[in-house]
Protein backbone atom coordinates (compact mmCIF):
# COMPACT_ATOMS: atom_id res chain seq x y z
CA UNK A 1 0.00 0.00 0.00
CA UNK A 2 1.63 3.15 -1.04
CA UNK A 3 0.41 6.54 0.83
CA UNK A 4 1.76 10.07 0.08
CA UNK A 5 2.75 11.59 3.34
CA UNK A 6 4.56 15.15 2.08
CA UNK A 7 5.00 16.75 -0.78
CA UNK A 8 7.97 18.54 -2.21
CA UNK A 9 9.66 20.84 -0.21
CA UNK A 10 10.83 23.73 -2.43
CA UNK A 11 12.97 26.45 -0.84
CA UNK A 12 13.46 29.55 -3.27
CA UNK A 13 17.36 29.53 -4.96
CA UNK A 14 17.81 25.28 -4.40
CA UNK A 15 17.30 23.02 -7.11
CA UNK A 16 16.87 20.00 -5.26
CA UNK A 17 13.47 18.17 -4.29
CA UNK A 18 12.54 15.71 -1.52
CA UNK A 19 9.18 14.03 -0.96
CA UNK A 20 8.28 10.91 0.80
CA UNK A 21 5.54 8.85 0.64
CA UNK A 22 4.97 5.42 2.67
CA UNK A 23 5.01 1.74 1.28
CA UNK A 24 3.59 0.28 4.29
CA UNK A 25 6.68 -0.18 6.68
CA UNK A 26 9.20 1.30 4.66
CA UNK A 27 9.36 5.28 3.93
CA UNK A 28 10.25 5.87 -0.18
CA UNK A 29 12.48 9.35 -0.19
CA UNK A 30 12.56 10.35 -2.99
CA UNK A 31 15.46 12.99 -3.96
CA UNK A 32 15.23 15.14 -7.52
CA UNK A 33 17.76 17.61 -9.48
CA UNK A 34 20.94 18.53 -7.66
CA UNK A 35 22.11 17.65 -3.99
CA UNK A 36 24.73 20.16 -3.18
CA UNK A 37 25.92 22.55 -0.92
CA UNK A 38 23.33 24.58 -1.32
CA UNK A 39 20.81 21.94 -0.67
CA UNK A 40 22.13 20.15 1.90
CA UNK A 41 20.53 21.73 4.81
CA UNK A 42 17.07 21.06 3.21
CA UNK A 43 17.74 17.48 2.34
CA UNK A 44 18.86 16.86 6.37
CA UNK A 45 16.22 18.63 7.50
CA UNK A 46 14.18 16.33 5.56
CA UNK A 47 15.89 12.78 6.62
CA UNK A 48 15.71 14.32 10.46
CA UNK A 49 12.01 14.29 10.34
CA UNK A 50 11.94 11.10 8.36
CA UNK A 51 13.95 9.74 11.13
CA UNK A 52 11.99 10.66 14.16
CA UNK A 53 9.27 8.47 13.77
CA UNK A 54 10.76 5.12 15.10
CA UNK A 55 12.64 2.40 13.81
CA UNK A 56 13.68 3.68 10.30
CA UNK A 57 13.50 1.33 7.38
CA UNK A 58 14.20 3.55 4.08
CA UNK A 59 14.69 3.17 0.62
CA UNK A 60 15.96 6.21 -0.97
CA UNK A 61 15.17 6.53 -4.75
CA UNK A 62 17.66 8.40 -6.44
CA UNK A 63 17.07 8.43 -10.10
CA UNK A 64 15.81 12.06 -10.36
CA UNK A 65 19.09 13.01 -8.72
CA UNK A 66 20.94 15.04 -11.16
CA UNK A 67 24.30 15.59 -9.41
CA UNK A 68 25.42 15.17 -5.64
CA UNK A 69 28.62 16.51 -4.33
CA UNK A 70 30.38 16.29 -1.51
CA UNK A 71 28.28 17.74 1.10
CA UNK A 72 25.49 15.84 -0.72
CA UNK A 73 27.34 12.59 0.51
CA UNK A 74 28.04 13.96 3.94
CA UNK A 75 23.84 14.50 4.33
CA UNK A 76 23.47 10.50 3.57
CA UNK A 77 26.49 9.30 5.47
CA UNK A 78 25.34 11.46 8.41
CA UNK A 79 21.35 9.97 7.85
CA UNK A 80 23.10 6.14 7.63
CA UNK A 81 24.51 6.52 10.89
CA UNK A 82 21.39 7.39 12.77
CA UNK A 83 19.41 4.59 10.81
CA UNK A 84 22.19 2.43 11.69
CA UNK A 85 22.21 3.68 15.16
CA UNK A 86 18.34 2.91 15.51
CA UNK A 87 18.71 0.03 14.56
CA UNK A 88 17.19 0.52 11.19
CA UNK A 89 18.03 0.07 7.40
CA UNK A 90 18.22 2.22 4.50
CA UNK A 91 19.00 1.46 0.65
CA UNK A 92 19.72 3.37 -1.96
CA UNK A 93 18.28 2.74 -6.02
CA UNK A 94 17.81 4.51 -9.03
CA UNK A 95 21.67 6.04 -9.41
CA UNK A 96 22.37 7.72 -12.75
CA UNK A 97 25.16 7.11 -14.32
CA UNK A 98 27.13 10.28 -12.91
CA UNK A 99 25.89 9.56 -9.53
CA UNK A 100 27.04 6.30 -9.35
CA UNK A 101 30.56 7.11 -10.62
CA UNK A 102 30.96 9.90 -7.52
CA UNK A 103 29.93 6.73 -5.46
CA UNK A 104 32.30 4.51 -6.55
CA UNK A 105 35.49 7.65 -6.88
CA UNK A 106 34.38 8.23 -2.94
CA UNK A 107 34.44 4.38 -1.96
CA UNK A 108 29.99 5.22 -0.49
CA UNK A 109 29.06 2.38 -2.88
CA UNK A 110 30.82 -0.04 -0.14
CA UNK A 111 29.02 1.96 2.67
CA UNK A 112 25.25 1.87 0.96
CA UNK A 113 23.01 -0.98 -0.08
CA UNK A 114 22.97 0.16 -3.55
CA UNK A 115 19.86 -1.57 -5.64
CA UNK A 116 18.76 -1.56 -8.91
CA UNK A 117 14.98 -0.83 -8.65
CA UNK A 118 12.29 -0.25 -6.31
CA UNK A 119 11.12 -3.55 -5.65
CA UNK A 120 14.99 -5.01 -4.74
CA UNK A 121 15.67 -1.71 -1.90
CA UNK A 122 12.23 -2.42 0.03
CA UNK A 123 12.57 -6.10 -0.10
CA UNK A 124 16.75 -5.05 1.03
CA UNK A 125 15.18 -3.52 4.46
CA UNK A 126 12.39 -5.50 5.27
Amino acid sequence: MLTKSQASKHVAGEAMEFTQERADDVVIVKLAGRLDSGAARSAEDGFNAVLAGGTPRLAVDMSGLDYISSAGLRVLLVMAKKVQQAKGKVALYGLVPNVREVFAVSGFDTIFSIQPDSAAALAAVR
